[in-house]
């Protein structure tokens, strides 16, 4: 009996610690999946809003209509079984019932479509965007570029399973992440370079598509400071799944920070001036400073 208890407390324990983990890695790590985990993962911008908001609209119309099948189906094995109506109708048309099942899955279509279509357009296109970012799909990697600073780009890779730190995520770490501002609205401009790639951050309602050739527009915010993480989600060929998404949110001061430091680290990245170009803007300077 003793032994038992000594069990039963143990367990708890240990759920305890693992519910206590799981917390501690939901505040570390924003937008990141969970063991277990059901649902969409939580918010980190206005996108995932409107799409938790017409998730849950969906949701309610799939309940409603279950427990109306469902009872409907319970009414009918009930009221037309063969000891309750031993002689069946043959009545093979109800007009008001045959308009009935065509108006209201209409209008239940209608009901669906209209947010529908306002999200994916609410989606579709920046409005005053702060920044803009250049995302390229590469086999098997992401390249960030920054045109509003220079247009330093770089490649962000997955970091191998045996050299991740403590607290990194497997299969979801990168060596670079990408860095944008909290608060800010990021125009996204995505493009592939080879074949096509998926774009998708669960956490910031972001997805779009890398196609060669084709230049696709979307956009992020992130709320507040943070880590979120995507993965390509396209499963048309290999290694498709092994390209992680890092996203790291933080203040518009530290975020200036990262891209003075990052234009040094990628200053072999940024386009190289012509000599004709730089030496005329020079002399302009010169003589613009000698008439002052």
């Amino acid at each position: 009996m003793i032994g038992r208890i000594g069990r039963v407390l143990g367990l708890a324990a240990l759920a305890a610690m693992l519910a206590m983990g799981g917390a501690m890695a939901s505040e570390t790590s924003l937008g990141a999946p969970v063991p277990w985990g059901m649902g969409l993962q939580p918010s980190g911008g206005p996108v995932k809003d409107a799409i938790h908001s017409f998730n849950t609209l969906v949701f309610w119309i799939i309940v409603a209509i279950t427990i109306f099948v469902a009872l409907l189906l319970v009414y009918c094995i009930w009221r037309y079984s063969a000891s309750r109506n031993p002689t069946p109708s043959r009545v093979s048309h109800n007009t008001p019932l045959e308009i009935a099942w065509t108006v209201i899955p209409v209008l239940l279509l209608l009901v669906i479509a209209i947010p529908s279509f306002r999200l994916i357009y609410f989606q579709d296109r920046a409005r005053d965007a702060d920044i803009t970012i250049n995302v390229t799909g590469r086999q098997w990697y992401w390249n960030y570029a920054f045109p509003d600073h220079g247009n330093f780009n770089f490649d962000s890779r997955p970091i191998p399973e045996e050299e991740l730190q403590p607290g990194q995520l497997r299969n979801l770490a990168v060596d670079e992440p990408l860095v944008i501002p909290a608060g800010a609205t990021v125009r996204v401009i995505t493009q592939g370079a080879d074949v096509i790639h998926s774009f998708f951050v669960p956490s910031l309602g972001v997805q779009k598509y890398t196609i060669p050739g084709r230049i696709m527009e979307t956009w992020m915010r992130a709320d507040r400071p943070g880590v979120y993480y995507g993965q390509c989600n396209q499963i048309c060929g290999v290694n498709h799944w092994f390209m992680p998404i890092m996203v790291r949110a933080v203040t518009p001061a530290e975020f200036e920070q990262w891209v003075g430091q990052a234009r040094q680290r990628f200053a072999h990245t940024m386009p190289q001036q012509p000599v004709g170009v730089a030496s005329a803007t020079a002399d302009t300077i010169h003589i613009a400073a000698a008439r002052q």
